[in-house]
């Protein structure tokens, strides 16, 4: 677990990830839509994969993949983050986090 959370802190977005999960992909595209390039785990490359699953279960994921990070706290998955953005609190919360496009 101390793997995960050391990950999910050392940028401010961070999106754990597996490479063919086609959400995880359409929240990525989310916040590069919202001017943020979060950090992409993509955790089926890393041979603690199954040790990164339950640790991402055990910090409250409903799914491994995607687990969403903003600011090292955890968001949540797609669903989550889908409602915050329909909602229009995710905005408010990457803000920190955009590049800047000026």
């Amino acid at each position: 677990m101390d793997k995960v959370v050391r990950m999910s802190s050392e940028k401010g977005v961070v999106i754990f990830s597996k490479s063919s999960c086609c959400m995880s992909y359409a929240v990525q595209v989310l916040f590069q839509d919202l001017g943020v390039h979060p950090t992409v785990i993509e955790i089926d490359k890393d041979p603690d994969c199954r040790e990164i699953e339950k640790a991402l279960m055990r910090l409250g994921c409903s799914t491994p993949v995607p687990a969403i990070f903003v600011g090292g706290k955890l968001v949540g998955s797609t669903n989550e983050v889908m409602s915050m953005h329909l909602s229009g609190s995710l905005v408010p919360l990457v803000k920190p986090f955009q590049a800047n496009l000026c």
